[in-house]
């Protein structure tokens, strides 16, 4: 890989170092910037779902959207359940389905819902990249997916030539922070057709704080 393993490091650690203090955990960001690529052609654009190994710092919140055993599996993890008559109720309310949309990181959905979830959510979920993982109605154990949901992300390149992705939260060591990010990029580059020659750059900052140039 192009990038240095202490490089990314060192632009993690003076990206946390230059960030000022808030009342809250920020989050560290990775900006991809890519070149050479036509966007206008749909086999150029991707999106991905990155496991990072150090995980995001945070657990994202998860929402199950299903009846009878998967929900009665998302109900004793936890999880928040959005019931088939839920859905359709959300059909009569855009700005509650909006709301729900922007609530919930990930969404996992018993698959004979996924058509009400596609009339009556898909154009929430779909532009913000979060269309649900579809499993079995019969399906009584979610705590695989879940446990590996908590440890991903979902990036994509669309319009532009640039790819951000979450790698962790401030409080994480920097190290595993670094290592995050190589996951985003490698994952990245193997999607690009001349691979790590169309990265132009790389910058690493906190939600609040000023972006950070990974030096090659």
């Amino acid at each position: 890989m192009a990038f240095d393993r202490q490089k990314v490091v060192e632009a993690v650690k003076e990206a946390k170092a230059r960030a000022k203090p808030r009342n809250f955990t920020q989050t560290v960001e990775m900006a991809v910037n890519l070149k050479d690529i036509d966007l206008r052609k749909p086999e150029n654009r991707f999106k991905l779902e990155v496991v990072l190994p150090h995980g995001r710092g945070k657990e994202p919140k998860i929402a199950v959207i299903a009846d009878g055993a998967v929900a009665e599996a998302a109900k004793r993890l936890g999880l928040d359940v959005i019931s088939g008559e839920q859905l359709e109720e959300l059909a009569k309310s855009p700005r509650e389905a909006r709301k729900l949309a922007k609530r919930y990181d990930f969404f996992i959905a018993a698959a004979p819902l996924m058509p009400k979830i596609g009339r009556y959510l898909g154009r929430y979920l779909g532009p913000r990249n979060k269309m649900p993982q579809v499993v079995p109605p019969t399906l009584t154990n979610l705590e695989p997916i879940v446990n590996r949901l908590k440890k991903t992300v979902r990036i994509q390149l669309k319009n532009n030539p640039v790819v951000h992705a979450p790698i962790g939260t401030e409080d994480m060591d920097d190290e595993k922070l670094a290592e995050n990010a190589e996951a985003v990029l490698n994952a990245i580059i193997n999607k690009l057709e001349r691979g790590e020659n169309q990265v132009k750059s790389v910058y690493i900052k906190t939600t609040m704080g000023p972006a950070v140039k990974v030096e090659r």
